[in-house]
């Protein structure tokens, strides 16, 4: 976050998460489960609306030292552009394996920042991905940045519809911790912890992967 939205930034917080918690019914848990050093929040994606109902969900002092990616084509337009860069904001570029992008997130934890990452890498509708049309999986870019930075990795469960005066969970579970056979890991086994994780995900949530209840 830049210093003239450092400045500004708990009033609009304050103003912000009064506001929509109010029209979006936020109902939030678990954020005792997050620790006391930087942390990767790592949410499922089922609105453009998350990062900034989540933001008013954390305690000022983690929200005030968060950077997220945000898809690139955000950035184009020099208004919105800058205004997302002074909250901490940086593009990905989703059609490509962005490299720069991974290095400004890095960057970011290593600075002891927080950051927030949609594994998903799109906003989930009906268990389809809006941007590739897939179904709803996981990239392994999170648990890699997390592991390489030692952020702890916090799954992320915030409900599937996003509609005025109506209940919206938002739920922080524990740290999920890799497991690897080697001291870093495999390309194979960050996309199963990835995987994994989007699983534990949905699961604070009673769904699986995608939005379908876990009991019918």
């Amino acid at each position: 976050m830049k210093p003239l939205m450092r400045a500004i930034f708990p009033i609009l917080y304050y103003t912000a998460g009064v506001i929509l918690k109010l029209l979006y019914r936020v109902e939030v848990s678990g954020l005792e489960n997050l620790p006391g050093g930087k942390v990767l929040l790592c949410p499922n994606h089922s609105s453009d609306i998350d990062p900034v109902l989540i933001g008013c969900c954390l305690p000022l002092p983690i929200v005030k030292r968060i950077h997220f990616m945000a898809k690139a084509e955000l950035f184009q337009k020099p208004l919105s552009g800058w205004f997302l860069r002074q909250l901490g904001a940086f593009p990905v570029r989703r059609d490509t394996t962005d490299i720069q992008a991974v290095k400004t997130a890095m960057q970011v934890l290593r600075a002891e920042d927080n950051l927030m990452i949609f594994p998903e890498g799109t906003t989930i509708h009906d268990g389809i991905g809006y941007y590739d049309g897939l179904p709803a999986h996981a990239h392994p870019g999170a648990v890699m940045i997390g592991v390489r930075t030692g952020a702890a990795l916090i799954p992320v469960f915030t409900g599937q519809e996003k509609k005025l005066f109506k209940k919206t969970r938002i739920i922080f579970g524990p740290p999920y911790q890799p497991v690897f056979s080697g001291r870093r890991g495999t390309s194979e086994e960050m996309q199963q912890c990835a995987d994994e994780m989007l699983r534990m995900t949905y699961a604070l949530g009673g769904q699986e992967v995608g939005g379908k209840p876990l009991c019918r």
